[in-house]
């Protein structure tokens, strides 16, 4: 146990380099860092357990951060541990900095998450926390660390925190120890302009453990996870009452605590020189680790030494007792792609492409032993349940199954999956309908920006929802996620793989192409209705090339036709007629542009050339076609939302019908 006074002086150092990183980047958030010190402190130099030589340990504890604007906090901490130079700090926010202004995923770096969308960074730990759970009741006790997650009140009061606070609660997990900077602070008011629940008793429904403390007390601190630590059964919330802006003072040295004024802004001027003076910093000389502090993180450093030896060492045991484990850890934990033997899948002619997905499921849940698969109270409908079926879900006390009932989550679940996914050692899915994605679209661009192959599993894909009408018909949400495979991530990939199979057959292989996707999420989208298949001797490897041509198209094509999903079989229908006329015709079936847009110019052209007459069918907006069509070609889509009845009215409705693509193109050849 570490002296009070010393605990004080580590606390103020790190209060100190946040505030001053922020007063040289005149921008940033002061106050929550200096408040939310002493926690870090705490638990970085006496309880967190990682491999300072090592950092993607897969043995380690994880320490998630929700409030990204805290992000001087977290970098400060980091620093005197040895992941960042006094230099890397003054660099804050700055152009190629390794420090920006919120936290982005850097395992080498010590910072397990990026966060920065408020109540994101928690449900990323309840994931991981579950993906620990999962892989300790495969592999036993090299799987026994502790998820550690740090909620601001901002975060708390973000909707999602009930999903992710519901979850872990139901759950039990154990594993899992939050704390919560309660410091009645926010960005332009005090908190009780906006909330007056009781948090504890909140959590405390939703059977958590809940420790309250004086969150700027490190002996309170130390008490609360030592608590915590031995809790079991359930998660743990340490609400700490902290005080933004702990130890500022403005520029006639009176207090500046607990001012909103801190949240967000330098504290400048004066206000800043009283304040590192007040901290026991030197103003003209603020960063740097004061010599006692640099003892403390030294001697921790031997402290962790000591432990992780001991813990490879019993590693090194169990590996020597269960080597077909051993091998399996690697192997998971490599993130290499699972090895499946896709020919053994044997698909219907002319099923739903959701059911397609099923039968793949189902062989993936046999053969890929550490994949999770997950559904927003929607397994029998989204047909998830062809993997559920061959496992069974989570529950308190058993994580020997594999499949996690979300409950109506849509955010709650796919944040989970990205914690899941930032663990590692597992391959997270989850599944709703897709017009529900609009509940999941700041997931989905976190795992787009964090480069998570997060399988996202979309079905009832277009109007033909039918019955149950526009509310659940998706029109735009297919341009909405296929702008993501416009989008290039930091490595300058397609931030999304999205694919919308034209039949059964093609499901086979979008689900190949998704589970050899190792380094950025992906979409399927599967239809409700059943889709005739393709014409016989199709060739749906080429699928992987993201468009490609139909069996039975024409030679020196007169037009050229372009759809995914569903619209390719009537687009086909639509070719029987417009042949009986004397056009030939090609087909082409783009399950994803983005991949067909990495392929060479040559092999584009040859789908399709430059100048030709195309046309395009979509059951969303036209602009998700627009750019394989060109500006000399036409798309038929939907200018407006869906409407209630019977998917065979809605096709003749709307004029999705063979009788149309042939008037259509007719039209367009005149």
């Amino acid at each position: 146990m570490n002296e009070k006074k010393l605990m004080n002086r580590a606390a103020d150092n790190i209060r100190i380099l946040a505030a001053s990183m922020v007063e040289k980047a005149n921008s940033g958030h002061p106050g929550g860092a200096m408040g939310g010190a002493d926690f870090v402190n705490v638990l970085f130099s006496e309880f967190l357990v990682y491999d300072p030589e090592n950092p993607r340990w897969e043995g380690r504890d994880r320490f998630f951060l929700d409030p990204g604007h805290m992000s001087p906090m977290l970098y400060s901490t980091l620093a005197l541990t040895g992941k960042f130079t006094m230099e890397e700090l003054a660099q804050f926010r700055q152009w190629g900095s390794p420090t920006p202004g919120h936290p982005e995923v850097d395992i080498m770096r010590g910072i397990e998450n990026t966060s920065g969308p408020l109540g994101q960074g928690h449900t990323f730990a309840v994931g991981a926390a579950i993906a620990a759970k999962f892989l300790k009741a495969r592999l036993g006790h090299v799987m026994d660390q502790t998820i550690y997650a740090y909620i601001s009140d901002g975060g708390i009061q973000e909707e999602i925190s009930q999903g992710a606070g519901r979850l872990a609660g139901h759950l039990g997990l154990d594993n899992l120890i939050m704390f919560y900077d309660s410091n009645d602070i926010q960005l332009s008011t005090a908190t009780d302009a906006v909330t007056s629940e009781d948090v504890a008793k909140k959590y405390e429904a939703w059977h958590w453990k809940v420790i309250t403390i004086d969150g700027n007390d490190p002996d309170a601190i130390r008490t609360a996870l030592t608590e915590a630590k031995a809790v079991t059964g359930q998660p743990t919330l340490i609400i700490g009452k902290t005080i933004m802006g702990k130890g500022a003072r403005k520029a006639d040295d009176s207090s500046y605590e607990r001012n909103c004024a801190t949240h967000g802004a330098p504290l400048g001027g004066d206000a800043y020189i009283n304040t590192i003076k007040n901290l026991g910093g030197d103003p003209t000389n603020p960063f740097q680790i004061f010599p006692e502090v640099k003892e403390l993180y030294a001697k921790r450093a031997e402290e962790l030494k000591k432990i992780v030896a001991e813990k490879y060492a019993a590693k090194a045991e169990w590996t020597k007792a269960n080597p077909e484990l051993a091998a399996k850890l690697e192997l998971w934990f490599s993130g290499k792609a699972p090895k499946v033997n896709w020919n053994v899948i044997e698909q219907k002619a002319g099923d739903a492409t959701r059911s397609a997905s099923a039968k793949v499921l189902g062989i993936l849940a046999t053969e890929v032993e550490n994949m999770i698969v997950s559904s927003a109270d929607l397994s029998n409908s989204d047909k998830t349940d062809g993997f559920l079926k061959k496992t069974h879900a989570f529950t308190k006390d058993d994580f020997t199954g594999a499949f996690l009932q979300a409950g109506v989550s849509e955010l709650t679940m796919a944040c989970c999956c990205l914690g899941m996914a930032l663990h590692g050692g597992v391959i997270a899915a989850c599944a709703t309908f897709f017009v529900f994605s609009d509940y999941m679209k700041p997931a989905i661009r976190m795992a787009a920006l964090m480069e998570l192959p997060v399988k996202f599993i979309w079905t009832h894909d277009a109007f033909r929802v039918g019955e149950d009408g526009p509310t659940h018909e998706p029109v735009e949400q297919e341009a909405q996620i296929r702008l993501m495979e416009k989008l290039k991530n930091h490595k300058g990939h397609n931030s999304m793989l999205v694919l919308r199979p034209a039949d059964a057959e093609e499901t086979t292989v979008a689900w190949k192409l998704a589970m050899e996707n190792t380094s950025t999420p992906t979409a399927l989208i599967f239809s409700r209705q059943n889709i005739a298949n393709l014409p016989a001797g199709n060739d749906y490897s080429q699928a992987a090339k993201g468009a490609y041509i139909v069996a039975g198209s024409d030679e020196n094509p007169d037009v050229i036709l372009v759809a995914s999903g569903s619209e390719v079989s009537t687009l086909e229908a639509g070719a029987e007629l417009l042949r009986k006329d004397g056009i030939k015709i090609r087909i082409v079936s783009a399950p994803s542009e983005g991949l067909f847009r990495s392929q060479s110019k040559e092999y584009q052209n040859n789908i399709i050339p430059t100048g030709a007459k195309v046309f395009g069918l979509t059951a969303g907006l036209p602009v998700n076609l627009e750019g394989l069509v060109g500006a000399n070609g036409k798309v038929f889509g939907l200018e407006s939302f869906g409407f209630s009845a019977p998917y065979k009215v809605l096709d003749e409705k709307l004029g999705f019908t063979a009788q149309n693509v042939y008037n259509q193109v007719k039209e367009m050849l005149a």
